[in-house]
C-alpha cells in the first residue's frame, strides 16, 4: 500500500489547503508539498475544540474507550502506509517504525482500559456530619474532571508515539479534554496518515469533529498562537530545552498562565560502582555502546555519561567501551537540522578542557557515527557544560578519584529523566549513599539495565527535575500522564441528579 499526502491541515473535520506551502526533507524517497499553518487556522481550531468540549468533556469513559479503540483499529489499518511513509521521512528502519506502531496504538488501548477501571478519577466522599459539634460538616464528594482543549506538539525523534495519536493526545483524550496538535515539520506524511485515522475514527464514533484537529508547518507564530490561545488549558511538548523553555515562558506570561509539560532531554547518567565494573566491565561496555548507539543516539533517554572511578577497572572499561563502538556504522539522523546539532555538540564536548579524545569518526550531511570522550571529575564540576545534553550518539566517560568525588558529582547534576547504578552485592553501601541523591535528580532510577527503552505501564514515570522537564509531578509516559489533564472539583451538598456521572 502506497500512501501520497494531500498536504492539507485538518480543522475540525475538514481538510484545508493553506495559502502557501512547505516542502518535506525524507532521508529517501519523494518530497512533498504540505500547508503551512497560521494563527488564523490555530484560531479555528481552538474554537472548534472548544464547542467540542462541551459534549466531548461530558461524555461517559465507555465512549471515549471506543473512540480510543477506534483510532488504534484505523492507525492498524494503516500500517503498511505507515510504514513507508514514516521511513521514507524519517530515514528509521522499517522493524523500529513497526515497533513504534505497536507501542502507539497500545498506549491508546491502554489508556481506553484505564479509564474503564476508573481508579484514575480519585473518588473520595465525605458524608455530612449534621449534628457535629461545634459546627455540623456538609456532604462533600470529589472527583477529577477534565480541564478543557489541550495543544500538543509533535516530537522530532517519535513520529508515531510522541507525535500525532502519542502518548500526551492519548492521555488527553482519555481524560475527556479536545487536542489540538501542531505537527512537527520533520514527518509531516506520517502526521498526516495518522490524523487520517483520527479522522475516521471520530466518524465511526460520531464525536463532535472538533475534537481533534491537525495543523502541520508554520514558523514561530503558529507555536505562539496556540500556546498563548485564551481557549487552550495546558500543552504537552516534547522536543529540545531552547524550545521547549520559549514555550513554557510563553504559557506563564499568558494573562491566565497555564501548565506547560514538557519534556525536554537528558544526559541519563550511569554510575558503575566497583564490584560490577571489576566483575563485568567488559559486558557492561558493550551494553552500554548498544544503548548509546541505538536509533543514531536519538532517544531522551539515551545515556549519554558513564561514571567510573579511577583505577585498572576503569581503563580497561575504557578500552573495551571504545573497541564496542569502533565497529559501530554511520546512521541516518532524523534531519539534516539534527544532525548539524550533533556536530555542534561533538564539537562543544572535544574543545572543552580536560577532555580526552578515545573515538572520532567522520561525521557529515544526515549521517551520525558515535564519537567518545573521558574526562575527570575535577574537570566536570568546574565544566557544569559537559552536563548538557548532545542529541546523538556521544559518549562521556567521567573517571573520579573516589567515592567521596562521586558522590559530588551525583550532587552537581541537574534534573535528569533517568539514573542508573550498575552494582553487584559487594557495592550496596555505596549504593544506600547514592540513592537518596539520585531519586532527588531523576524521575527513573535504575538498577542494573540501561534506560533506553520506557515501558508503557501504570508504574512508568518519564519526566524528572528541571531540565528533564518543566512539571516534576508529572509524567508524559504511563497511565499517570492522564493525571496533567484533569483537576479536582468538590461538590458540597449537590444533588445527585446535578452530579457528573462518574459520582452518582
Amino acid at each position: 500500500m502506497t500512501f501520497t499526502p494531500h498536504g492539507k491541515h485538518l480543522i475540525a473535520g475538514e481538510w484545508i489547503a493553506g495559502e502557501n506551502t512547505f516542502q518535506s526533507e525524507p532521508a529517501h524517497g519523494a518530497a512533498h508539498d504540505f500547508s503551512v499553518g497560521t494563527p488564523a487556522l490555530v484560531d479555528k481550531a481552538v474554537q472548534a475544540a472548544e464547542e467540542a468540549f462541551w459534549t466531548y468533556g461530558y461524555s461517559s469513559r465507555q465512549q471515549r474507550a471506543d473512540f480510543l479503540n477506534a483510532i488504534a483499529d484505523e492507525i492498524e489499518a494503516r500500517a503498511e502506509a505507515i510504514t513507508q511513509i514514516g521511513t521514507e521521512e524519517t530515514g528509521l528502519p522499517e522493524a523500529r517504525l513497526m515497533g513504534e506502531r505497536g507501542r502507539t496504538t497500545g498506549q491508546l488501548r491502554l489508556f481506553a482500559s484505564h479509564i474503564l477501571a476508573g481508579d484514575y478519577l480519585d473518588r473520595r466522599h465525605d458524608q455530612a456530619l449534621p449534628d457535629r459539634a461545634p459546627l455540623p460538616r456538609p456532604d462533600l464528594k470529589m472527583v477529577q474532571r477534565p480541564i478543557g482543549p489541550v495543544a500538543v506538539f509533535g516530537a522530532s525523534n517519535f513520529p508515531l508515539a510522541f507525535s500525532t495519536a502519542g502518548g500526551d493526545t492519548a492521555s488527553a483524550l482519555a481524560a475527556g479534554c479536545p487536542v489540538v496538535v501542531k505537527g512537527h515539520s520533520a514527518h509531516p506524511g506520517t502526521g498526516e496518515i495518522i490524523a487520517e485515522a483520527v479522522h475516521a475514527a471520530i466518524q465511526k464514533c460520531g464525536m463532535h469533529p472538533g475534537v481533534f484537529s491537525l495543523i502541520q508547518g508554520g514558523k514561530r507564530d503558529v507555536g505562539t498562537a496556540l500556546v498563548q490561545h485564551p481557549l487552550i488549558n495546558a500543552v504537552g511538548f516534547t522536543g529540545s530545552l531552547g524550545g521547549g523553555r520559549a514555550l513554557f515562558d510563553l504559557c506563564a506570561q499568558r494573562e491566565n498562565p497555564i501548565p506547560f509539560f514538557g519534556e525536554l532531554g537528558s544526559v541519563n547518567p550511569m554510575f558503575l560502582l566497583p564490584s560490577a565494573l571489576a566483575a563485568r566491565g567488559a559486558d557492561l561496555a558493550a551494553g552500554w555502546a548498544g544503548s548509546l548507539t541505538m536509533g543514531a543516539g536519538q532517544f531522551c533517554t539515551n545515556p549519554g555519561i558513564s561514571v567510573v572511578i579511577n583505577g585498572p577497572d576503569a581503563d580497561a572499561f575504557i578500552e573495551a567501551a571504545t573497541k564496542a563502538l569502533e565497529p559501530m556504522g554511520a546512521q541516518t539522523m532524523l534531519t539534516d537540522g539534527i544532525a548539524a546539532a550533533y556536530r555542534a555538540g561533538r564539537d562543544r564536548v572535544a574543545g572543552s578542557a580536560g577532555v580526552q579524545e578515545l573515538l572520532t569518526s567522520t561525521c557529515d550531511l544526515r549521517n551520525a557515527t558515535p564519537y567518545l570522550y573521558a574526562t575527570t571529575g575535577k574537570e566536570w564540576l568546574a565544566n557544569h557544560a559537559l552536563g548538557e545534553e548532545v542529541f546523538g550518539p556521544l559518549g562521556l566517560i567521567v573517571r573520579v578519584e573516589d567515592e567521596a568525588e562521586m558522590l559530588a558529582m551525583a550532587r552537581s547534576l541537574q534534573g535528569q529523566l533517568t539514573c542508573t547504578l550498575h552494582m553487584d552485592d559487594g557495592d550496596t553501601d555505596l549504593g544506600r549513599k547514592l540513592m537518596p541523591v539520585l531519586e532527588r535528580k531523576a524521575g527513573r532510577v535504575l538498577a542494573n539495565g540501561f534506560p533506553t527503552g520506557v515501558e508503557v505501564c501504570d508504574a512508568m514515570v518519564h519526566g524528572g527535575p528541571y531540565p528533564a522537564s518543566t512539571n516534576f509531578g508529572a509524567t508524559s509516559v504511563g497511565t499517570l500522564a492522564i493525571r496533567r489533564f484533569l483537576r479536582p472539583v468538590c461538590y458540597q451538598n449537590m444533588p445527585d441528579a446535578l452530579l457528573p456521572g462518574d459520582l452518582q
